[in-house]
């Protein structure tokens, strides 16, 4: 479980958040939605201790984020950012078990190889496991990122898996299938699950819970399937209530 208290964030005298609660279960995938600049990225940021809020703490399993060594940090929680840029013509095997450095001590070189690639098969990757990572697409990039988090948390139960746009650059079949491996390894692993995401729909379907955030507040929260409604859209987006039921693929009565 992770929780944000009064989470604030200033640059350059700019509030990016302001007072930030929430809650995030585990067992549980929890969305934060907002419009570009809302602030998304920055609250997750702060809840992964990439950056420092000026105000408020986080707080993983009841205990402060600045409490933990950086070694445990990568032993109980993974982050895929948007963003990973790689030059240099490592395979994407190489990639993947780069995901379990935390454990070189510990394990095997054969066992951490073992894990990279069920990773890679379970991502449907198996097929790209030699290629040059910089010669993939974008959407393959992406899903040999996401196969690198995962192997980080491989044999953790309870551990927190936080995803920023994880599904952007992905076809339709391959966003259904990583948000449904999602799925199963949080109910298989108890994780404590965070994506932000642009795409409503399948924030609708895919998540349990979700937050949206606006000019760096939190304007509603609780589950999806309550709060992604025309007429919150419609608000925190800033439309009108008919264009938000269309573009959402909702009717609206009248």
């Amino acid at each position: 479980m992770i929780d944000a208290e009064n989470i604030t964030y200033v640059i350059g005298g700019k509030h990016i958040l302001a007072n930030v609660h929430a809650s995030f279960e585990a067992g549980r995938i929890t969305t934060i939605l907002g419009p570009n600049g809302a602030g998304k990225s920055t609250l997750l940021k702060c809840l992964t201790g990439a950056i420092n809020p000026t105000e408020g703490r986080v707080l993983i399993d009841g205990r402060d984020l600045g409490e933990y060594t950086l070694d445990e940090l990568a032993r109980c929680r993974a982050v895929l950012s948007q963003a990973t840029p790689i030059s240099f013509p490592f395979t994407a095997h190489e990639i993947v078990a780069m995901g379990r450095n935390p454990y070189s001590n510990n394990e095997s070189v054969a066992r951490n190889s073992h894990i990279a690639d069920e990773a890679l098969k379970l991502v449907d990757a198996w097929h790209l496991r030699d290629r040059s990572f910089p010669t993939l697409s974008g959407g393959e990039q992406q899903r040999i990122q996401f196969a690198r988090v995962i192997t980080q948390i491989w044999e953790t139960d309870g551990a927190s898996l936080l995803l920023d746009e994880p599904t952007s650059a992905l076809d339709l079949k391959h966003q259904h299938q990583l948000l449904d491996l999602v799925r199963d390894l949080c109910t298989a692993r108890r994780l404590t699950v965070i994506i932000v995401m642009h795409d409503l729909n399948l924030a609708y379907h895919c998540t349990d819970n979700c937050y949206f955030i606006r000019e760096g507040r939190i304007e509603g929260g609780g589950a999806s399937r309550d709060l992604l409604t025309p007429k919150k859209i419609a608000e925190i987006f800033d439309l009108p209530e008919k264009y938000a039921a269309q573009r959402f693929g909702v009717s609206l009565p009248g």
